[in-house]
């Protein structure tokens, strides 16, 4: 408990910045919404007709006109891409911090192993990518809840909830980046997130790589597919199940033999 109080404190500036910053921008999205209903359907008639852009984007399965479709899309997008960034970058900070900063002396003389001390920091990772999804779903409902028109709660949950474990895998995948690492890799967790990303647009518009659909999270984390009531496979979550325990068991075993530096 102790070292989670420790991680939590270290961390708790950019889990606000990055909390409120995305929140705010939704919000904000959302609110915006109702002045710019009546243009909306003009807009959602355009989309229609983009082609292959149309289903990359999800708008052949929600209208932009309606407020489910607008934020299946534009408040998704969003959402998607902030809270994948943020648990990229605590999942590569987590452990590389510790050498990178010459840290890591001090904290293994500690009377804590060091699977103990690896497992309550990913522990941490997770509680913060929790505190980050209140927050924001918080401020977006507050922003629904304003402007006062029909919407599907139960939708937005559900969308949430995939978005939590889509978040809880680019986590891992991070850490487990960290674990092999004696410096924070940023740069590189957020290309993968930006990656995983452009595959989930690409797999929908082109059949011959369809089968990327199994290796990007943003695929069953889907605004579109979730607010147009796709069934979802259950395939997809126990695939990133899977990643997220080989991603921590491999951390674990490397990092108990890892050599470190002080």
């Amino acid at each position: 408990m102790t070292l989670l109080k420790h991680e939590l404190k270290l961390t708790v500036k950019s889990l606000l910045i990055w909390s409120l910053a995305v929140g705010v921008v939704c919000w904000g999205c959302i609110i915006l919404y109702k002045s710019v209903e009546d243009q909306l359907a003009d807009t959602a008639a355009l989309y229609a007709n983009m082609g292959d852009m149309t289903k990359a984007l999800g708008m052949d399965k929600v209208s932009i006109a309606t407020l489910d479709g607008y934020f299946a899309t534009e408040i998704v997008l969003m959402f998607g891409l902030g809270a994948g960034m943020f648990a990229a970058m605590m999942g590569a900070s987590s452990l590389s911090k510790e050498e990178e900063g010459h840290t890591s002396e001090f904290l293994y003389t500690l009377p804590f192993g060091r699977l103990n001390i690896l497992m309550w920091k990913y522990i941490s990772l997770i509680l913060m990518l929790l505190i980050f999804n209140l927050i924001v779903i918080g401020l977006e409902a507050f922003g629904i809840w304003q402007i006062d028109l029909d919407f599907s709660y139960d939708l937005f949950l559900r969308y949430h909830a995939l978005a939590f474990l889509l978040q809880i895998e680019i986590g891992s995948l991070a850490f487990l980046v960290s674990a092999f690492s004696r410096k924070k890799q940023i740069g590189l967790s957020l290309g993968l997130v930006l990656l995983l990303y452009v595959m989930d647009m690409m797999c929908r518009i082109v059949p011959d790589i369809e089968f990327l659909k199994y290796l990007t999270p943003y695929y069953f984390a889907n605004g579109a597919d979730v607010f147009s009531q796709v069934k979802l496979q259950p395939a997809y979550l126990a695939l990133a199940g899977a990643v997220i325990a080989i991603s921590l068991i491999v951390s674990a075993a490397y990092y108990q033999r890892k050599d470190l530096s002080a």
